[in-house]
């Protein structure tokens, strides 16, 4: 038998192995999906709660280890006066969505971290929040906490830190389990966790996040603010305010979230959904 023909032999048989393991990795991906509420869009999910939300715990308290968080103790309540009352929200509209099952995962946390230089707060698994106090004055007012409160916690609701995570290790690590990365490249996949969740990014909310999460985030935390008893409308002003600092200049085309012109505008259009939940 000739190279060639050997190559060739070889290539026969090489072929229905390939196609088995594509076979393979097309049906985890099928099994690996979940769905967003509200929206119903379909999302990659390769880590289960339990691993994501013991992940979240270490990170989490890693990171309020190492910052200095505020003193200001009028600060600090009207964040955690508007985070309790988000949260009860919250887990109405879980409930209220046949997603009762998760309210169980939240056991919420909300801390202002002092840095005056950082636009930016995030909410990972379980209700673990973060504000900085370089946003309040976009916020500006109760309402705008709400606004940035409501969308924060959209983004956990919607599971898009693990859609993240999902996609960053199906992209940097191959799809292996989030315990063999752990293992093999620890540094590497918990920077993948504070990346997917927005832990690292200093200038406007969430940067890491995609545009379709971004709107999603947008949308569901409308609801989510109004059903707290906050004028959702007050949204649109925090995104003009937040327009006018100069966060999110970069032209759409070129960014992985909504323009602010576009985004206020299809804010506007999801005021009269969430209207309908608005609690006096």
């Amino acid at each position: 038998m000739t190279d060639t023909e050997r190559l060739s032999w070889r290539s026969l048989l090489l072929k229905p192995l390939i196609a088995a393991v594509v076979g393979i990795v097309a049906l985890a991906l099928i099994v690996a999906c979940a769905t967003a509420p509200l929206t119903g869009r379909t999302q990659l999910s390769l880590i289960s709660d339990s691993q994501i939300l013991s992940m979240s715990n270490d990170q989490y308290r890693e990171v309020i280890g190492q910052s200095t968080l505020s003193r200001n103790q009028k600060q600090v309540g009207l964040i955690r006066n508007v985070g309790k009352r988000v949260a009860k929200a919250t887990e109405e509209f879980l409930r209220e969505n046949n997603l009762g099952d998760q309210v169980s995962k939240y056991e919420w946390e909300f801390n202002l971290i002092e840095d005056k230089k950082t636009m930016n707060a995030w909410c990972m698994p379980g209700g673990k929040i973060a504000f900085y106090t370089g946003i309040l004055p976009v916020c500006r007012d109760e309402e705008g906490v709400a606004a940035v409160m409501g969308h924060e916690v959209a983004h956990a609701v919607a599971n898009h830190g693990r859609e993240r995570m999902s996609q960053g290790l199906l992209q940097q690590l191959g799809a292996v389990a989030l315990s063999v990365a752990l293992s093999s490249k620890p540094a590497q996949t918990q920077q993948l966790f504070m990346t997917a969740y927005g832990a690292g990014t200093t200038v406007g909310l969430m940067l890491p996040f995609s545009r379709a999460q971004e709107s999603e985030a947008d949308r569901i935390g409308l609801t989510l603010m109004a059903k707290a008893g906050y004028d959702p409308h007050a949204a649109v002003g925090l995104w003009q305010r937040m327009r006018d600092s100069g966060a999110g200049k970069t032209p759409e085309i070129l960014s992985t979230h909504p323009a602010p012109e576009t985004r206020i505008k299809d804010i506007e259009s999801h005021l009269p959904e969430a209207m309908k939940h608005m609690k006096r």
